[in-house]
């Protein structure tokens, strides 16, 4: 059969045939034998183009229910530590870039679970929000040592940079805020910048080895440590009657609210380390520790180890006082002592989920201020098949009108069991 419209590229003529040659359709030239197209098999013979599978079946790509899932997570634990919508909008973007990578993709749910929570890490330190690693593991419940293995694989995946700036690296510029030098304050109540940095990193460090630091916003823990090593340097009556909010307003700063909460808890860890000072005879209290700064300070480490030391031996006295009973018990078989009775097991675990924060010298603070745990309440089995009494059915009626109806709904009832 001849195709019209087409034309010989050898010759220009213009009859060209179908030359099917078994299963194989050619379009062939007559007057020359030019093979003008090598049939449907191989190509469109009037020039069309090619179309890939996804365009041709107008099929939409639907999101598979995992993915799903870990959206959702990401907006739970957004919602949870209630962070800005843009820092929520930009988790959600890395976590569906991070779960269609090779990476990610074939990983257990474990695995995906943490990585949900990774990126609303990233995404909050990238925007400023402070937030840890801690609270993350907290939120899933998963191992830190998880979290922060796929937290590390995330950003090189995703070729990503997170802020990791140190307290104490920030902590010199901080320093330099406050207008305290010789030319602009007295004399009794100026202080070098580079002394005051020096004296305010000891008690930064001081602080992270006691816990404070931990899940805390740096700015009031950095005012706080200035403000305590402005007064422990030179502690006249000037400085030691100087209040946070004077102070402040002494050095052209904007004072935190939550910073004398952290000065009361370094002030209670310096009591505690300032109580094991071999030479001091008298009480150490919250007043009269700032003069004692700088001896703490210079033997921290060791009246870290004595102040446990103590410690731990104050447990254990306090431990054989509460038990009269220890010679009875040890001398028991050893079948008995080793399996306690089901009573006894079950004091025990009411014992590990208390407060242990309470019975240590150093905690975190999540951990000494960790709220009662919510008792889950029975959940009621409603099938609607239940017998209504006759005073649930008057404490339901609000109206008059309602009061009528019923009464004649009674007399009707009646006067139909008569008939």
């Amino acid at each position: 059969m001849q195709r019209s419209g087409l034309r010989c590229p050898g010759c220009g003529s213009s009859n060209i045939v179908n030359d099917d040659l078994y299963c194989h359709v050619q379009l062939v030239c007559v007057d020359c034998g030019t093979v003008v197209s090598e049939g449907s098999l191989a190509d469109d013979p009037v020039g069309g183009s090619d179309v890939s599978y996804s365009r041709s079946t107008a099929v939409t790509k639907v999101p598979c229910q995992n993915l799903k899932k870990g959206l959702s997570r990401v907006k739970e634990m957004c919602r949870v530590i209630r962070v800005r919508r843009n820092i929520e909008d930009l988790a959600l973007s890395y976590f569906q870039q991070a779960y269609e990578h090779e990476n990610f993709i074939r990983v257990n749910l474990t695995k995906k679970e943490v990585l949900a929570g990774c990126c609303v890490l990233v995404s909050c330190r990238q925007m400023n929000w402070p937030i840890t690693i801690g609270t993350i593991s907290c939120l899933l419940n998963a191992d830190p040592a998880l979290v922060g293995g796929v937290y590390k694989d995330l950003l090189k995946i995703l070729k990503l940079e997170a802020l990791t700036v140190g307290i104490i690296e920030v902590l010199e510029a901080h320093c330099q805020e406050y207008k305290i030098n010789s030319d602009q304050v007295p004399e009794e109540l100026a202080e070098d910048c580079t002394v005051l940095t020096k004296r305010a990193k000891a008690l930064v460090e001081l602080a992270a080895d006691s816990w404070i630091v931990t899940g805390r916003k740096p700015l009031p823990m950095l005012m706080a440590a200035t403000y305590l090593a402005w007064q422990s340097l030179k502690p006249n009556k000037h400085r030691l009657k100087l209040s946070l909010d004077k102070f402040c307003r002494l050095a052209k700063v904007q004072k935190s609210q939550s910073a004398l909460t952290r000065i009361t808890e370094l002030k209670e860890v310096l009591c505690k380390l300032g109580r094991e000072i071999p030479w001091v005879r008298e009480t150490v209290t919250p007043d009269s520790v700032i003069r004692l700064v700088g001896d703490i300070l210079e033997n921290r480490f060791a009246l870290l180890r004595r102040a446990l030391r103590n410690h731990e031996d104050s447990l254990q006295a306090e431990n054989v006082v509460n038990s009269p009973n220890k010679e009875t018990a040890s001398s028991k078989p050893q079948e008995l002592t080793e399996n306690p009775p089901a009573e006894d097991r079950g004091h025990q675990g009411q014992e590990s989920e208390s407060n242990w924060g309470k019975r240590v010298l150093f905690a975190p603070p999540c951990v000494i201020n960790r709220k009662r745990r919510r008792t889950e309440q029975p959940e009621l089995i409603v099938t609607g098949d239940e017998e209504i009494s006759d005073s649930e059915i008057d404490s339901y009626i609000r109206s008059p009108q309602e009061v009528r109806d019923l009464v004649q709904a009674e007399k009707m009832l009646v006067s139909s069991d008569k008939v």
